[in-house]
Order: C-alpha cells, then sequence, then structure tokens
C-alpha cells in the first residue's frame, strides 16, 4: 500500500477506501427536482442506518438519500473501527435511570451492527474483542482508576481493571503500568461496513444519489444543486459536514482527527506484542490515542492531530500535515519499539461532528418534519445505528423505547463565532499537549494543571 518509491500515501480519502477500492464510478446524482416520502441528507452511516430501518419497518415508504460525494466518503469510511458503547458526553448527566438505559441500548446495538452485517452479507471483518485502554504515566493510571471507579458505579458497564501484567496478557505495551478492558466493542472495517450497508439499503429500494451537493434544508425541502427534493421529512445526518449547510455553522463543530496504517507487521512481532483478542486499544492521555490490529495484521492508528481549521472548513480528499503523520508515527513507536522499521503506509485525516456540550443528539420535529442525528465527538461507529433505528421509530411515529432514550431532543448551544471559536479550540489542544507532555515526565499521579484549563474551556467541568 505504499506509493512508488516507498512514501506514505497521504489523502485519498482513507487506507480503507484504497483497501476496499474508491467506487469506479458513483451513483447518479440527483436530475432536476423530485418528491419523496423520507428525504435523508448524508450517505454516512447515520443516513444510511435510518434508510435501513425505515424500508425495514415500512418497506413502501419513498426514501431518498443525497450525497456530495459517495457514500461513505465523510467520517463512515475513515474512522478508527471501533464499535463501541461510549455514552457521548456521559451517562450522569442524564440521571441514574435514564443514564443507565442509554448505556444498555448502546451495549445493545454494537450486538445489533454484527446482526445486520451478518444477516446482509456484510463481511467487515468484524472481531468483537472489547475494547482496551492503558495507561502509561503515574497521572494516567490515578485517571484510570478514578475511571474504573465511576464505571463501577454504573450497570451494564462492565469494566475490568487490569495491572500491568495483565495489561501485558493482552497486549505488550511499552511503559503500559495498567489497563482498563470491557467486552462492549469489536473492531470493524470501517469502509466495507459503509459500502456493504449501502447496497443494502438499495436492496430493499431506497435511491441514493451522489454527486449532489445539499446547501440548504427547510421544511419539507432539500436544496442541492442538482435540484430540490420535496419530502413530508427531511433527516440531517451529515455530521462534520454540518457546518456546509447554510444556518448551522455553528450548530456543531467540525474537529480534525488523523490516523496512519502501518505495512503489514510480520509473525514475530505478533509474537511478542500479542494482541491476539483484537482488542480495540486506547489509552488515558488527554490528547488519546486510538488503535486496532487490522484484518492483515497492520496496525491502524489515529489521533488528533491539528483539530481544527479556521472558519470550520473541512478537508476533501483526507490529506493530513506531515508534522502529524510524523507525530502518530512516533507515539506509534513509542507504544511498540518492535515496530520501528516497519514502513508507514498510508496516513489520512477525517472530521467530526462536535456540539458546544460534546453531547451526541438524535431529534424530530413534528411541526416542521425537520429531523436530524450525530454531535458523535467520535464516537459514532456504533451511536449511529442506535440514531437511525430511533429516527426511523420518530418519522413512523412508533412509540418505542428508543424515542425516550435521553440523547432524543437534546439541543446544545452554538459554537462561539470567529475568531473566538478557532481560539478556544486551539487553546484546548494546546493546553491538553502540554498536560501530556508535563505528566510524562514526572511521577505525580494528578493532572497536570494545563489540562483542567483546557476542561474549563472546553466545558467539561
Amino acid at each position: 500500500m505504499t506509493a512508488t518509491g516507498g512514501a506514505t500515501i497521504n489523502g485519498g480519502v482513507s487506507f480503507w477506501w484504497r483497501q476496499e477500492g474508491l467506487p469506479a464510478s458513483t451513483r447518479p446524482a440527483l436530475d432536476g427536482d423530485a418528491t419523496a416520502d423520507v428525504c435523508i441528507v448524508g450517505a454516512g452511516y447515520t443516513g444510511l442506518w435510518t434508510a435501513y430501518y425505515l424500508k425495514t419497518l415500512q418497506p413502501d415508504l419513498r426514501v431518498t438519500v443525497l450525497e456530495q460525494r459517495f457514500a461513505g466518503f465523510g467520517a463512515s469510511g475513515r474512522n478508527g473501527g471501533w464499535l463501541t458503547n461510549s455514552v457521548t458526553g456521559g451517562r450522569a448527566r442524564y440521571g441514574r435511570d435514564a443514564g443507565t438505559a442509554q448505556q444498555r441500548a448502546l451495549n445493545e446495538t454494537v450486538d445489533e451492527v454484527i446482526a445486520v452485517a451478518a444477516h446482509e452479507g456484510i463481511d467487515a471483518n468484524i472481531v468483537k474483542g472489547g475494547e482496551l485502554n492503558v495507561a502509561r504515566s503515574p497521572a494516567q493510571l490515578a485517571r484510570l482508576q478514578a475511571a474504573a471507579a465511576d464505571e463501577a458505579q454504573w450497570p451494564h458497564t462492565d469494566v475490568e481493571p487490569l495491572d500491568a501484567a495483565a495489561t501485558a496478557s493482552r497486549i505488550r505495551i511499552e511503559g503500559a503500568v495498567g489497563g482498563l478492558w470491557h467486552p462492549h466493542c469489536a473492531r470493524i472495517h470501517p469502509a466495507k461496513l459503509a459500502a456493504g450497508l449501502a447496497a443494502a439499503v438499495e436492496r430493499l429500494g431506497v435511491v441514493i444519489h451522489e454527486n449532489t451537493r445539499v446547501s440548504e434544508i427547510r421544511p419539507g425541502l432539500a436544496i442541492s444543486d442538482r435540484g430540490t427534493v420535496r419530502a413530508a421529512h427531511v433527516i440531517r445526518a451529515t455530521e462534520g459536514f454540518t457546518a456546509n449547510l447554510r444556518g448551522t455553522h455553528r450548530t456543531w463543530l467540525p474537529m480534525n482527527s488523523s490516523m496512519i496504517a502501518t505495512e503489514p507487521l510480520p509473525a514475530s512481532f505478533w509474537d511478542e506484542v500479542g494482541w491476539s483478542g483484537r482488542e480495540t486499544l486506547g489509552d488515558f492521555a488527554h490528547v488519546y490515542m486510538y488503535a486496532q490490529r487490522t484484518a492483515d495484521d497492520r496496525i491502524a492508528f489515529g489521533g488528533r492531530g491539528v483539530p481544527y481549521r479556521y472558519g470550520s472548513r473541512v478537508d476533501t480528499d483526507g490529506t493530513t500535515q506531515e508534522r502529524t503523520v510524523a507525530a502518530l508515527t512516533a507515539l506509534l513507536r513509542s507504544f511498540f519499539p518492535a515496530a520501528a522499521d516497519i514502513p508507514i503506509a498510508h496516513a489520512w485525516a477525517g472530521v467530526l461532528g462536535v456540539p458546544r456540550d460534546w453531547s451526541a443528539s438524535v431529534g424530530l420535529d413534528r411541526a416542521t418534519g425537520l429531523g436530524w442525528a450525530g454531535g458523535y465527538v467520535g464516537t459514532g461507529v456504533t451511536a449511529t445505528n442506535l440514531a437511525g433505528r430511533t429516527l426511523a421509530d420518530l418519522v413512523l411515529g412508533r412509540d418505542t423505547e428508543l424515542v425516550r432514550l435521553p440523547w432524543v431532543g437534546h439541543r446544545a448551544k452554538n459554537w462561539e463565532p470567529e475568531p473566538l471559536r478557532w481560539t478556544a479550540v486551539q487553546a484546548i489542544y494546546a493546553a491538553y499537549g502540554m498536560a501530556d507532555r508535563t505528566e510524562s515526565s514526572r511521577s505525580s499521579t494528578k493532572d497536570a494543571w494545563p489540562a483542567k484549563v483546557a476542561d474549563l474551556i472546553a466545558g467539561q467541568h
């Protein structure tokens, strides 16, 4: 997967799409004005899952999906491949009973995605090996222990704290002093899931128009450069690209996250490192990393890089900064010194949606017929399925447990205008980065003071 001469490929949407194969041709664009019962804007996981469940529940429903490039072009085809049970924004904000219901629903959703993939014949390299997060400094270990204690107070979290030896029995990571594992996570191949899901909804009769850029959503209307679709319900499923829609520039901040993928690693490496359970891997740094062992024995390794572009601009082809590639490569090799000589095959970036309160939401305004879902802050591989099922129930007026979950109807305040927005995000991640560097060089178990400043700016405390 390296370019000519062994250079790292940078961009090209993502490694996942390069491996799956970028579409040789795209689905037809919208050709003039049209009508539907439901029009979904965005053919990522949220839009595709919503279409899937709408047609499963009511096969005669006319469902049209509009996509600016091709199905799975955005975060759905670029993410780290963690099908995990995270409650974006945390359970505590919802209260005991509602938070518990949200957690249980997400646990069940992990298995729902696996079951639908099997039913639809989607081979997305799924392995349910759980999620392992590690600590590599005293301060990280203190946060791990606090997180373990908090998780233990809630039902359905099923976390297992691990000492250094138990952590190494799963994955041998340089400098790891502890770990926290839970079973509700599976490794997936993101692009294979997106491509398979798009094909599945088409088999059900959903119409997908690609290369159709929607500029504005109004009650009953999705207005694009190729025509306008009229529908009783219009669903916004644009996640990190929401800022491109008229009137939504400050709704969700488009946050950038970057990844690298190595060349395949030899059997001798895996004999040394382990990772036979295919757990997804994260850590307790403030600017955290995330990784998986791929089906063809690479390491796909991600982190923030340059988190935000001024004016909520979003990328096109997934190219990331060279300094980000260098930083992620150095971090990967500090985790796994045995990979020091393994070339990096591919680097890329994606954009995710961040609400001002860092909490995902789903909803439908019955008066206008406008629906939405997103703001997953990087934890959407599972949440998109739950959102899709919930939107389907809301559109069809079904009284189910899903429509009573606490994230339904939640709205966050808008982000600040520029330059305040850019300044805030730069300050947050500069402070978190400083905190990580400080903590790695000292023995204190307390969070470094820059992290507390960053939490205040971000509104996390």
